[in-house]
């Protein structure tokens, strides 16, 4: 090792760091799979610091990425053949994009890590190569003072980097270009899916209770008939907000997500109406109309937060006006249920 004396700590040569494949294995995937899921996602991240990919000199390039294991794999992946060094930022196990929103994929971070890498010690260069998503969080001339790095904003997908280098550090337009494409959408779904189970239990076990009511009381014997049509309408409200309005997203007028989840939830009523699921009089059918866009429309808002084209004032403002809205129709949808389900 050798020692920084000026700093009174031991700083390790560039061949004593950890080293990483390009090549991702089958716990790889399997993890990838868990995280989408949302199976502990929250831990599936890497430690923070530098890491060297194929067989880096002094001269290589340093990409900085996440601690979000998902956001690393994709880099790394993406540079093999390459030799280079990857800089892991402590962003709590969360994303680029999200990370910078939140600032732990930012400027501090990233002045930090440089410092405790030693990187000025690794490298003869001062560039830093960051994904284009991670531009909110960061402040480059703050970097560039603080550090002597300068950054580089690269593509904004990691599949383009080969060609971002080749290319003398330079981006297209189609590299700059935000892309959130139906298989993007369809990989976040699994994750809200797990994610909203208790919204999905919780509605399941309301309309349980109502499907036995009467005016004479609660009837188990009603509970057996109506209860699993009644949780089935539920389980469609659940699936039109969180998995049919991200998956035909572009698809669906209007921008706010809100309005896209009631669109959905309007179709999808619709179409129970044709097949005679929602009740026998105006009263029950109408509340089904209610409750089934109302929770549609609540969960297709809660997608804004995974796609890529939102931002933060305009998601609090459609959250002011159709939260309220969501509530009105919830609870108007129920008491007109209860209603209908006393009525004999």
């Amino acid at each position: 090792m050798n020692i920084d004396f000026k700093n009174t700590r031991l700083v390790p040569l560039a061949s004593t760091l950890p080293h990483v494949s390009t090549k991702l294995g089958m716990s790889d995937y399997l993890g990838a799979v868990r995280a989408r899921m949302g199976i502990r996602r929250d831990a599936y991240r890497i430690n923070p610091g530098l890491y060297a990919v194929g067989n880096p000199t002094s001269a290589s390039d340093v990409f900085v990425t996440a601690n979000y294991k998902l956001s690393f794999d994709a880099l790394r992946k993406n540079l093999d053949g390459m030799d280079g060094w990857i800089l892991v930022l402590d962003t709590k196990g969360i994303n680029v994009w999200c990370a910078a929103g939140k600032k732990t994929f930012g400027t501090a971070e990233m002045v930090r890590q440089i410092g405790l890498t030693s990187l000025d010690k690794i490298v003869s260069h001062k560039r830093l190569i960051l994904p284009q998503l991670g531009a909110p969080g960061v402040s480059a001339h703050k970097v560039r003072e603080a550090s002597g790095f300068s950054v580089i904003y690269g593509p904004v997908r990691a599949s383009d980097i080969k060609a971002f280098v080749s290319a003398g550090y330079r981006a297209t337009k189609e590299m700059r270009r935000v892309h959130f494409g139906f298989s993007d959408r369809l990989k976040l779904i699994p994750n809200d899916l797990i994610y909203g189970k208790y919204y999905l239990l919780a509605g399941i076990a309301l309309v349980l209770i109502l499907s036995g009511l009467s005016n004479s009381g609660l009837s188990f014997q009603r509970v057996r008939e109506n209860g699993p049509w009644m949780a089935l309408n539920i389980v469609y409200a659940y699936i039109s907000g969180i998995v049919l309005t991200p998956a035909m997203l572009p698809w669906i007028p209007l921008r706010p997500f809100a309005l896209k989840g009631f669109i959905t939830g309007f179709a999808v009523s619709l179409l129970l109406l044709v097949f005679q699921r929602l009740g026998n009089d105006y009263y029950e059918m109408t509340s089904w109309f209610l409750i089934i866009t109302g929770i549609s429309s609540f969960l297709a808002m809660n997608f804004t937060g995974s796609s890529t084209y939102t931002s933060l004032s305009g998601v609090k403002k459609e959250m002011r006006v159709a939260v309220p809205l969501q509530i009105v129709f919830a609870v108007t949808g129920l008491v007109l249920l209860t209603i209908s389900r006393t009525k004999v």
